[in-house]
């Protein structure tokens, strides 16, 4: 009972009934999937970090104006942040250190940066229990090693802030920095 194609047979109602379903089904499907996206992208972004967080994940020191044997502080992520520029007598006795011997073991090449190995960046947070060592202050205790003193548990470090004597367990943190120019560091 096939007829012509151009005439209204059973053949061509199924033909066209099995388009529109399928019509249907894509237009359902696609609804749902712009209705997911949009119930599923405010859950998504709104674990992004916010704006503050975002700007403290970074910060620029200008150094012109430290002079050599001169600790600055700053706050970096909440935390202190200490800024040293060593003088040539400090990097001697720095280098004149035996590794083997320190409990957590780093030359102060391994802890700064090449062309700029008389800068110094860490973390002002002893590795023992958090307190914040002395050191980096005009007239503070810099314990018997000439770096920083912690006055929590009597932790000594020198002055490349490797741990020499006291509880904490390793030298303190040097955070991940780069030069952006002779003046300039940028830290995180």
């Amino acid at each position: 009972m096939a007829q012509d194609a151009g005439t209204d047979t059973p053949a061509a109602e199924g033909g066209e009934g099995v388009r529109r379903r399928d019509f249907i089904n894509i237009a359902a499907v696609s609804a749902a999937g712009i209705g997911g996206v949009s119930l599923v992208y405010p859950l998504i972004s709104q674990m992004a970090p916010s704006a503050d967080v975002l700007a403290e994940s970074s910060t620029e020191v200008d150094i012109s104006a430290v002079q050599p044997g001169q600790t600055i502080k700053r706050i970096f992520r909440k935390q202190p942040l200490f800024i040293r520029s060593l003088t040539a007598k400090e990097i001697e006795e720095a280098n004149a250190v035996d590794v083997t011997s320190l409990r957590d073991p780093q030359t102060l090449a391994e802890r700064t940066k090449e062309g700029h190995e008389n800068w110094l960046i860490t973390m002002g947070v002893c590795t023992h229990l958090g307190c914040v060592p002395q050191g980096a202050g005009e007239g503070e205790v810099k314990g018997e090693f000439g770096g920083y003193f912690c006055p929590c548990h009597g932790s000594s470090y020198d002055t490349a802030a490797r741990i020499r004597k006291g509880p904490a367990p390793k030298n303190l943190e040097v955070p991940p920095y780069e030069f952006t120019s002779d003046t300039v560091v940028k830290i995180g």
